[in-house]
This record gives structure tokens, C-alpha cells and sequence, in this order.
């Protein structure tokens, strides 16, 4: 067992943040603390550091009970604003998942589709407190008579509205290129023929599972910020992945862990759930998502103190590789490159574009800060860590 200098728990922590003691700062901020005081005595002086994430999560979704009707119904099918929610699950409740079309949405039969609503569009309009169209149907049964129910509705006005996310905030993911000779539209956006733009999604050094590689502090019952307010891991993600390359700091070089997370979609708000309308591939979700990092030893200090420069992905081509399934690299790059606007590959410059906010991503480690400072928000014992 390693024997660290600095040794707290999250409980010693906890009671700094009651007592309105804690020193919190950001995943940026902390980069320089650590620099200056060297590890060792910066993890004495900090106890969290905050980190954020906003960008496209397409398995998001949120479990909703309608409320019952008058005489009584199991639902079969259910469709809010005509897309079609998941109902085979019992009575009234419904699962609306992020990447569900609209019924009468020509997807791409015009190719490229500009799928314009979808469920993420469901679900920011709900959080924005808009009215909905419910329309559900029912074989009948002796139990539950009623065949059909329709209505409108707000989320104030629904029983219950979870948001219950299979797999959310990925701890690296590629850098997307395009070889071929035409335009391609991917879930990593338009891509150029030539390898004329790069496009990647993360927010590196704010990124929350960068800074803790092996998700050490984070596990079941980890208290995380979500859409807006407080939610919860519950366990890995789907498509987890742990045992992967990684680079000396202990970073993963290629995707790897991910989430599965919970919150009450009645607390969030629309500035971080923003539905998306992806061209020529269809609908998603951008999901705010932030993990304050307790601060219990050196180690845990250090992996927080990694810099863009310091965190590198890989660059996949996705004009002809990746839709056979190959996973070849055509480089290794870092973020503090890919965040300059353009890289090197093979001799020619590539314009790098962001499909996630920085602007946002700051903004929640910002928010989750002051929330801890001000006692509001406070560190939530894992049950089970990952690592």
C-alpha cells in the first residue's frame, strides 16, 4: 500500500464544507497551484478541485410517468410532441430516449436529413417549462379499460420525470478525420473530404474523468452536478472501458471509462440540457455535466494538475475506417493542439473544430466552486469506486 503524505477522507472534507473552510478551485486553477506549491503541499491546501463537461451525450434519456386517466390505462405506445417514448415498461411510465425521431421526421430519405426535433428536443422542452403533447395507446385490459389517452402537459404537471443516462461523460474520445473523396455527416459532425477539418469532443484539462484517470473518487452515489442540478453515478456506462493504453500520467490515450448517471429532471434547467440536431445523422442531447474531485492525498492531487498539453486522443478516420469498425491511428495529438484551431497531420494543416463548449464546461466547474464554498453542495461517499 502506498504511503502518501497527505491522507483525508471525504468525511474530514465534508465537515471543511459545512464549516465553510474548504479550499475549492477549479481543474484550470489547480493546474498552477501545483506548479508553484509542488504536489505534495498543494494537495495540504486544496480539498476539491471542480471539473465540467458540455457537449453531446446521445445515451441520455429520461424515465417519465404521464399520470393516470380516467378509467384507467396501461399505456403500449406513447409518443410526447409525436416522438415515440419506450412503453413497455408498466401502467403509465415511459422512457424517452435522446436519439428518437419524430414519427413523421423524413430522416434522411432526402439525404442530408436535417432532423430538426427529436427527444433531446423533448426533454429541453420540458425543463423549459413548455407545454407537451401526450398521446398514448392501450390494448385494454380488465384492469386497466382505457385504450387511448391524449393531453397536454408541463413538467410540473407529470407525477415523476427522472433523468436516468446509460452512458455519459466519456474520459477521452477520437479525433475525427475524413480521407475519402466526399463530404460525410457523422456523429462527430461534418466531416470534409481530404481531411479539410478535424472535429473532437472534450474538454481536456476540465474534463471530469481526465482528472481522475482511474476514477479513484468516483464510484455509486458519486454526487455530481447534471443538467442543472444535483444528480448522481450509478454505476459504469455502458461501453465502459478500463483496461486501456495509457499514457505515463495515467491517462487513458484512447476512449475508455464513461457513466451512468441519475438526477430529478424537475430540478434541471435548459441552459444544460440543449437538444441537437445533428445533420445527415439525426438527434442528440448536450449534457452539462460536472464531478467535484475530493482532494484526499497527493496522488489524487496530481491527477487533477494535468494540463491540455499533458492529455493526448487519437486521430481516426471515419471516411472509410471507422464505419468498417478498423481503429487505426493516423496520429497521436493533444489537446492543447487540437484547442489552438489546427494540427499537423502528414505534412498539411487541419482546421480542429470543438463539438464541445469550453465556455460551458468552464462555467460548471465555476458553479459547482462557489455551490461547495457556499455549503450548498457536498461530496457524495462512493459506495463502489471503479478503479
Amino acid at each position: 500500500m502506498t504511503d502518501f503524505k497527505v491522507n483525508k477522507t471525504i468525511e474530514q472534507i465534508n465537515k471543511k464544507i459545512a464549516s465553510g473552510d474548504a479550499v475549492v478551485v477549479t481543474a484550470e486553477e489547480i493546474i498552477d497551484i501545483a506548479g508553484k506549491l509542488g504536489v505534495v503541499e498543494a494537495a495540504k491546501k486544496v480539498d476539491v478541485v471542480t471539473t465540467g463537461t458540455f457537449a453531446p451525450m446521445c445515451s441520455s434519456g429520461a424515465f417519465i410517468n404521464i399520470g393516470q386517466s380516467r378509467p384507467s390505462v396501461r399505456t403500449t405506445k406513447t409518443w410526447l410532441n409525436n416522438v415515440q417514448a419506450y412503453s413497455g415498461i408498466a401502467a403509465v411510465d415511459c422512457y424517452i430516449g435522446a436519439t428518437q425521431t419524430c414519427d413523421d421526421d423524413p430522416l434522411n430519405k432526402r439525404h442530408p436529413g436535417e432532423f430538426n426535433y427529436g427527444g433531446g428536443h423533448v426533454i429541453q422542452d420540458l425543463v423549459a417549462g413548455k407545454q407537451i403533447h401526450v398521446r398514448a395507446e392501450s390494448y385494454g385490459t380488465d384492469c386497466y379499460p382505457n385504450r387511448k389517452i391524449e393531453k397536454m402537459v408541463t413538467l410540473k404537471e407529470l407525477p415523476n420525470a427522472m433523468m436516468v443516462n446509460p452512458r455519459n461523460c466519456y474520459q477521452n474520445y477520437n479525433c475525427a478525420i475524413n480521407k475519402s473523396d466526399k463530404i460525410i455527416y457523422t456523429y462527430m459532425g461534418t466531416l470534409k473530404p481530404g481531411m479539410r477539418n478535424a472535429n473532437y469532443c472534450s474538454a481536456g484539462e476540465l474534463s471530469p474523468l481526465l482528472n481522475d484517470p482511474y476514477l479513484k473518487t468516483i464510484g455509486v452515489g458519486t454526487r455530481i452536478f447534471l443538467g442543472g442540478a444535483q444528480g448522481y453515478v450509478t454505476w459504469t456506462g455502458t461501453q465502459h472501458k478500463k483496461d486501456v493504453e495509457r499514457g505515463l500520467n495515467g491517462v487513458p490515450l484512447t476512449p475508455s471509462g464513461t457513466l451512468s448517471v441519475i438526477g430529478d429532471l424537475k430540478q434541471m434547467s435548459p441552459e444544460w440540457l440543449v437538444g441537437q440536431s445533428i445533420r445527415g445523422y439525426g438527434v442528440s442531447l448536450s449534457v452539462g455535466l460536472g464531478i467535484p474531485i475530493p482532494i484526499l492525498n497527493e496522488e489524487i492531487l496530481k491527477y487533477t494538475s494535468v494540463s491540455d498539453d499533458q492529455l493526448f486522443t487519437q486521430i481516426i478516420d471515419y471516411g472509410y475506417d471507422y464505419p468498417e469498425g478498423n481503429s487505426k491511428s493516423y496520429g497521436q495529438v493533444s489537446y492543447a493542439e487540437l484547442k489552438s484551431g489546427f494540427i499537423m497531420l502528414k505534412g498539411k494543416k487541419i482546421q480542429t473544430v470543438p463539438l464541445s463548449s469550453m465556455v460551458k464546461a468552464r462555467k460548471i466547474a465555476d458553479i459547482l466552486k462557489k455551490s461547495i464554498q457556499q455549503s450548498k453542495f457536498f461530496i457524495g461517499q462512493p459506495q463502489q469506486t471503479f478503479y
